[in-house]
């Protein structure tokens, strides 16, 4: 009997777009011969929609207007029964049963704990990590701070709090420019800006705190931006290491990541051995530090100027699109974008056993 996985996105977060993207990719690579698919949208307002029908998604020319097609969806809820799961209609009709829940939202609710803590309560098993590492890994001064402690190299900071008095002229003193300015708990760079002068800083900051109450200022640390997808629970394994290379911006920003073109991605990054060997190491040891389960990927910057890898961030559900990073790196690991969803849905399968 096929396997019914209940494919799960979009989502209230900014990132509710991309989620739809990674969707449409993860839909038309699933492997037909050992699963039965069952798209799920949460729209912005949060309400579940099922589709029995694969055009679940608009796909606008325009990438940020591709929408939720709820015209063609039925609205649902995700119940339990005994040890059994189903997706019910507003009727309370039973729509189709669920064996395992396959979510790919990011950002706020999709990746900082809030869903898993939902699926958790219902006990539906589901891929990816907990809902106390997912929010650990969102909060990115958390993260940061838990990782140093464990002797993982990060950059200098300061951490402002909307009502927070600042000066910009000290936090240039201590930081010196550029600044990254990043708010605490989005992930695919929205809203992060890179302030080189007094202006941009105040700017920037207040552009920070329209995403949330809390913002991370960074020392800019030049160099070459690497990311490991991480995959596995006991023996977590490190696949090849990416280098990414902006190419519409100056760093890689949302644009970069997610425009056709944006950047190139140089895949097994052309990179001395020995630093190959740290930041694999060092991907795994975040990882565990943090608590991921089945997959994650950990961003670094390879400093020019010390040699040192810093440690950025760690994504619990990496985007899934076309031009994502995670399924390039499962290819030059040899496995098709098919057989790598085989792979997370086998070892969340064997976790759970």
């Amino acid at each position: 009997m096929k396997k019914r996985i209940l494919l799960l996105f979009g989502g209230p977060s900014s990132e509710h777009e991309v989620s739809l993207q990674s969707a449409k990719s993860v839909y038309s690579n699933l492997n037909r011969d050992k699963y039965e698919i069952l798209p799920v949208g949460i729209d912005k307002n949060g309400q579940w929609f099922f589709a029995n029908t694969q055009d679940f998604i608009i796909d606008n020319v325009d990438y940020l207007k591709t929408k939720l097609n709820t015209d063609k969806m039925k609205l649902v809820t995700l119940e339990r029964k005994d040890d059994q799961f189903f997706l019910q209609n507003i009727a309370g009709d039973e729509v189709a049963q669920v064996d395992l829940v396959l979510p790919v939202l990011h950002g706020p609710f999709g990746e900082d704990g809030q869903l898993q803590a939902e699926l958790e309560n219902i006990g539906v098993p589901y891929v990816f990590s907990d809902s106390k590492s997912s929010s650990l890994a969102m909060d990115k001064i958390r993260s940061k701070d838990l990782v140093k402690k464990n002797n993982i190299t990060v950059a200098p900071e300061i951490i402002l709090r909307k009502g927070d008095n600042f000066d910009p002229k000290d936090i240039i003193e201590k930081l010196s420019l550029p600044i990254v300015i990043k708010p605490n708990e989005l992930g695919s760079s929205v809203g992060v800006t890179i302030a080189k002068n007094e202006k941009d800083l105040a700017q920037g900051i207040a552009a920070g705190f329209v995403y949330g109450n809390t913002v991370l200022l960074e020392k800019f640390i030049a160099g070459r931006e690497l990311t490991v997808a991480v995959i596995g629970n006991d023996t977590p394994q490190a696949l090849p290491v990416i280098e990414i290379i902006p190419k519409t911006s100056d760093w890689f920003d949302y644009q970069a990541k997610y425009s056709t073109g944006g950047s190139a991605e140089v895949c097994p990054a052309e990179i001395p051995d020995e630093v190959r060997s740290r930041v694999q190491r060092d991907a795994i040891k975040a990882f565990e530090i943090i608590g991921c389960r089945d997959l994650a990927r950990v961003d670094f910057i390879w400093s020019k100027d010390d040699d040192e890898l810093y440690f950025l961030e760690i994504n619990t559900i990496p985007g899934m699109t076309d031009a994502s990073l995670t399924p390039k790196a499962a290819k030059a690991a040899n496995m098709s974008f098919k057989e790598f969803l085989d792979k997370i849905i086998e070892i969340a399968e064997n976790r759970r056993g």
